[in-house]
């Protein structure tokens, strides 16, 4: 079964992505470009659009749903295309994040004019969220690689302001205690200019421990505690985005970050920092580039999605790192038809220097980068890559309207279920000095694959839990359970 889907995955990796069936999606203003060829065709007519009526967005402001639209007021558009432009518009706008629903109606204002009503249902948009979760990076690490420790959880509070002002913007506020204390301050606002491509983010973030990983023994992280604060981390960066067109994002960032560390750590592993150090400071340049043609942002069943990040640790003569990193992703997503859907997802990692100090390493083991099946462990290494794909069954999809609920942005309640079975695969190249000393070179240096079976619960507000049963090549099974979406 897993080389049956390594030959598919191999060859759908390879494909082009598909032109879709409607040329609308090329670019915001496609459908002028298309009069020349439709003067030949006779089977629909043109239209104008007269006015656009905009119903439900009682905060946000009209110009933020107007941004999402491909059409305007005065625009002309071929009727036979009219369907599919107003498809990727509701698409548009619930990837935003801003709608529990969205409708779409072309109403006839004349014979050759007609008029769009954009009806939405907003979401709740202030959410203090209770901070009460496992400071490691997933369940399963938690419950077999540290005894389940109740001591290793953080608790405290966030609190999202999404839509602040009706314009998108969306500020957070973090306040974390426990096992790893964290305070953040983030503030986005993805338009400032009229023509609404230009955005900015500010994060400011300080955060201290007295538990941290200073070591990979086998590849699992080896926490030294203290009754101290054994490392310090402040940090700032102010981001510059673009967004040329309803797909493509660009964000330009720099950053500067301060990291200190306890005495314990050092004398534990003097490469912590590099020779003995116990104080890193550097500035960092980076640069994203994003192509989103996914259906739906919270659970996609159809389109694709690129994402790459070019990032320079070191800028200046004075900083204490020097390290230059490429990450490119590329994810897939089918629907076969009759609740069947396919996707696939390929990572790519690489930096240099390969020699760095340990807090710096890239590593294969964290966030959505990890082989099924090696959830508890983490392969570091400067150069990997990863495949992972999934076949699903849709089981059962319904939408509950309860109005009993006093809150009417809780009332839209969409559930669905799929079964899925899945195979991974990937490689990690070993880091110089664990080759010298013999360390971490079991997942290293070598082809990794894991597969097994599972169920997705899709809700509300992008809210995923994935049951899992998965197994690894050294013939390692388990149940692990996830909060978030596959890729």
């Amino acid at each position: 079964m897993l080389a049956v889907f390594i030959s598919l995955f191999s060859f759908l990796s390879l494909q082009e992505a598909p032109t879709p069936a409607s040329s609308v999606e090329a670019a915001d203003t496609v459908w002028k470009s298309n009069v020349q060829r439709r003067l030949t065709d006779s089977t629909g007519h043109f239209l104008k659009v007269n006015r656009i009526v905009l119903v439900g967005n009682a905060i946000t402001r009209d110009r933020i749903l107007l941004r999402e639209l491909s059409l305007k007021s005065g625009d002309v558009v071929y009727s036979n295309d009219l369907k599919d432009i107003l498809d990727l518009d509701k698409k548009k706008l619930i990837n935003t994040r801003l709608f529990n629903t969205v409708e779409i109606k072309s109403l006839p204002f004349s014979k050759e004019e007609v008029d769009l009503v954009v009806s939405v249902n907003e979401r709740w948009y202030t959410f203090p969220s209770p901070i009460f979760e496992l400071a490691d990076r997933n369940f399963n690490e938690w419950w077999e690689n540290y005894e389940h420790d109740f001591r290793r959880v953080n608790y405290g509070l966030r609190l999202y302001q999404f839509n602040m002002r009706g314009r998108n913007e969306t500020l957070r506020l973090v306040a974390q205690l426990g096992f790893y204390r964290k305070f953040e301050i983030n503030y986005k606002i993805p338009y400032f200019d009229k023509k609404q491509k230009q955005g900015l983010i500010f994060d400011f973030e300080y955060s201290e421990t007295k538990n941290a990983p200073v070591l990979t023994d086998e590849h699992k992280l080896d926490f030294l505690e203290d009754d101290h604060v054994i490392r310090v981390h402040r940090g700032g960066s102010v981001a510059y985005t673009y967004r040329n067109s309803f797909y493509d994002h660009h964000v330009l960032k720099a950053e500067f970050r301060s990291n200190s560390i306890a005495d314990t750590v050092t004398e534990v592993n003097p490469n912590y920092f590099g020779e003995g150090e116990r104080l890193q400071r550097y500035t960092v340049l980076s640069y994203q580039f994003t192509s989103d043609h996914r259906d739906y942002f919270g659970y996609p069943l159809n389109g694709y999605y690129f994402n790459t990040i070019v990032s320079k640790s070191g800028i200046f003569r004075r900083d204490d790192l020097d390290k230059f990193e490429i990450t490119a992703s590329y994810a897939k997503f089918f629907n076969l038809g009759k609740n069947y859907y396919l996707s696939n997802n390929i990572i790519g990692f690489w930096s240099t220097p390969d020699r760095q100090p340990y807090n710096a390493f890239g590593a294969m083991g964290y966030r959505k980068q990890f082989i099924r099946g090696y959830e508890v462990y983490v392969v570091e290494g400067p150069t990997y890559f990863l495949n992972k794909t999934t076949f699903k069954k849709r089981i059962f999809s319904k939408t509950y309207d309860w109005k009993s609920i006093a809150i009417r942005q809780f009332r839209h309640i969409p559930l669905s279920i799929y079964i899925k079975m899945y195979g991974d695969f990937g490689y990690v190249q070993n880091y110089p000095i664990y080759e010298e000393t013999n360390k971490n070179t079991l997942l290293s240096n070598r082809f990794l694959t894991g597969a097994g079976v599972g169920l997705d619960v899709v809700g509300s507000y992008d809210a995923v839990i994935r049951f899992e049963y998965s197994f690894n090549v050294m013939g390692v099974g388990g149940f692990f359970i996830h909060l978030k979406r596959e890729f």
